[in-house]
Formats: structure tokens, sequence, C-alpha cells
């Protein structure tokens, strides 16, 4: 359960995109009590690309779905934008979801019935919204996959796949984007386009990313690269190179 201890507000919108303030999660009782997070104070700048990495165990997932929106904090505070999380209600978490967040997951998360175009419009139809129109076409121009809009997921390779489901995350111009493992399923080819198209999307788009990776190659498209261990920041890298990553990563016992 949130804590409703005060905490301080939130920074603006215009300087953090989401974050967390002293996130804390627990996980069992007693002495099987697990500190999945441990104090996280982190905070991720609008247009910027975010990698999260850490050892096996370290809570960097924990991290992304309680910051999403998906997991609660046993203690502490999640924002997007200048909104705290554990403040709204189920109603208004899933419509802060739906607006203001997109999610890119290591599976595809596609309807198999739907065409890709309709794959990438569907959060906006649930919600009973057309969406803009020419930020649709522009999204689909760049992903590259105009001449597969009416084909399904079954007809797609993985990597066309993943950037259907990346251009679904950003056909409803959210506030945030959260990537878990997006290239976890995908051979070195398919997961390079699929970043490469990640990174566009924050240097043509304006758009912010936070990812999830074990990966340092992926890792060093980021803008920025913080790494967990035992449920806590370790370290925080700008303008990672994939040799920087895995340097770290050996001295924190990656």
């Amino acid at each position: 359960m949130s804590s409703t201890a005060p905490v301080p507000p939130p920074p603006s919108a215009l300087v953090a995109a989401a974050g967390a303030i002293d996130a804390r999660k627990m996980y069992g009782i007693g002495d099987a009590a697990v500190h999945a997070l441990d104090g996280v104070t982190v905070s991720f700048e609008p247009g910027r690309f975010t990698a999260i990495m850490g050892p096996s165990g370290s809570g960097k997932s924990t991290l992304l779905h309680c910051l999403a929106g998906l997991d609660s904090l046993t203690e502490g505070a999640v924002f997007i934008g200048e909104t705290y999380l554990a403040q709204l209600n189920d109603k208004q978490l899933t419509e802060l979801r739906r607006k203001q967040v997109g999610f890119v997951f290591q599976a595809y998360n596609l309807i198999p019935t739907l065409t890709a175009e309709e794959n990438i419009t569907l959060p906006m139809m649930l919600g009973g919204e057309d969406g803009d129109r020419s930020w649709i076409d522009r999204v689909v121009e760049t992903v590259g996959l105009k001449s597969r809009l009416k084909h399904r997921p079954s007809e797609l390779s993985g990597g066309q796949q993943q950037r259907v489901a990346v251009a679904r995350a950003l056909a409803s111009r959210p506030t945030i984007i959260f990537a878990d493992e997006p290239t976890g399923n995908l051979d070195s080819g398919s997961g390079g386009e699929v970043l490469r198209f990640m990174r566009n999307a924050v240097d043509e788009f304006g758009q912010t990313i936070v990812m999830v990776t074990h990966d340092p190659y992926a890792a060093a498209y980021a803008d920025r690269v913080v790494f967990l261990a035992d449920g806590k920041i370790v370290y925080d890298m700008s303008g990672p190179t994939a040799d920087s990553i895995i340097d770290r990563m050996k001295q924190i016992g990656h």
C-alpha cells in the first residue's frame, strides 16, 4: 500500500517527465522481506532517452513498473509530470496511463486479429478518439512500415512487430514511454532497427523514453544510463558507450 506521508512536490513537468522520490518496495515480511527498491530518488528529463541497468534482482523492472503505475510502492512516491500516481483512483490511473504513458514490452503485445495500423491506433480507439492523423502518419512514415499497415502481426517479422509496438506507444503523443527489455526477443539486426527508431523518436519527436535492458549495446543508444544494485542507484552515467557501460557493469558485479 502506498504511503500517505507528505512528500516534497515533484519538480515542474518542464524539468522532469517522471520520477521517484525515496521509492521503496518490499515483498514479504520479517526475515523473509525482500527490498526490491530501497530508497530510490531519480528523475527523467523530457526529451531524453534513459536506460536502466543492473544485475538480475537489482530492482530495475520493479522501478519501471512502479513509475508506470503498473505496480505500487510500499513507501515514497512516483510521479508523471506533476501528478502523483498514489493520489489517483483506479479510473484516473487507467486514464493517465492511456493518455500520458506509452508501453513497449519484450513480448510485443499486439492483437493478432488486428492489422498493424489498427494495433497502432488501438489505445486511441479504446478511448473513443481518432488521434492526430498527421502525427500518426508521421510516426508510421518514421517506423518504415507504411507498406505493411494492412498486414496482421503473424505476417510481420519480430523486428517489424516490435516497431509496430513502439509506433503504438508513440501514436498518442504520451508524456513518457516505458520500455521493458524491448529487444529481448529480437536478433541483433532487428533489435538495432527498433533501437534506432526509438533513438529517432527522441531526436526528431522530442519523445521521452525510459528503457530497462541488460544489453550494454542497447543501452549505448541512450543519453544516460542509471545503474541499480540491491534496490539502490549506484551510478548515473551520461553520454554512455558500450565499453564504458561494460566497464561499469563489471564494477557493480553484473
